[in-house]
């Protein structure tokens, strides 16, 4: 099993890699649930030491689709298609999917994709409990004045 490589980290921040979104076949985990390895996934909480978000990668092989629909009961996600073509379903609602596509899915929405084209399919999972984002991060964020060390 693939581990993420990290990269640099500070009180401030953690810096990891997964590689090449082309390499996410290398990855898998043992699904709490089912006890069973899952291939082409990488979860980056723990690697990250995220607080607020779980952000996962995924492939989904051409010509498949996720074995099982699934809810939550605190967090919304936030799907991101970045490669590939397919269908979302949210429960009674199918709709196409590709490259581009956001889907966001409150916690109780029966969630489940499939993968309809001929190369692989690759999706970011944003998963976060819901209504905790309380201000936008553009409202938020203070400009500071920080000369950038890449100028150097």
């Amino acid at each position: 099993m693939k581990q993420t490589k990290n990269i640099s980290e500070n009180k401030n921040y953690t810096a990891i890699s997964i590689g090449g979104l082309d390499n996410l076949a290398d990855y898998s985990f043992i699904h709490p649930t089912t006890n069973q390895e899952v291939r082409g996934k990488v979860f980056v909480k723990e690697a990250t030491k995220a607080t607020g978000t779980e952000i996962s990668f995924t492939r989904l092989p051409p010509k498949s689709e996720l074995p099982y629909f699934h809810i939550h009961n605190k967090d919304e996600e936030t799907y991101i298609i970045v490669k590939g073509a397919g269908y979302y379903q949210v429960d009674d609602d199918c709709f196409p999917i590709a490259e581009g596509s956001v889907i966001r899915v409150a916690p109780g929405g029966k969630r489940g994709l499939c993968n309809t084209s001929n190369t692989e399919m690759i999706y970011i999972c944003v998963q976060s409990k819901e209504n905790s984002l309380k201000e936008h991060t553009t409202d938020d964020g203070k400009r500071i004045a920080v000369e950038p060390k890449w100028r150097e």
